[in-house]
């Protein structure tokens, strides 16, 4: 899994059947400080209700496909989880409500 921040959304009226339903967003990955670390995005299938600007955890390539009901959407990358905080070596280096 990778650390990302939503950026944005992406939406699309046509769909491959399988993607009915699915909500997709726009994220950047970004290190433990919030800088970028791609250089440009990538749009992942949002699994949590994740909204813009939230840090998530992204799942990639063939595990992005691993959760219930994915299996067969063709995809690359899946927020599973909104992070609410990161600690390293006991030192808080985010925190969700930090940023609301």
């Amino acid at each position: 899994m990778q650390i990302a921040k939503v950026i944005g959304t992406v939406v699309g009226n046509q769909k491959e059947p399988s993607l009915h339903g699915s909500k997709f967003l726009l994220v950047r990955f970004v290190d433990e400080n919030g800088e970028d670390i791609s250089h440009g995005y990538e749009v992942a299938i949002d699994a949590v209700g994740a909204g813009v600007s939230e840090w998530v955890l992204v799942s990639r390539g063939s595990a992005a496909r691993l959760i219930e009901g994915s299996e067969k959407r063709p995809s690359d990358a899946a927020i599973v989880a909104i992070i609410d905080t990161i600690s390293v070596e006991n030192r808080l280096i985010y925190s969700k409500k930090d940023h609301y």
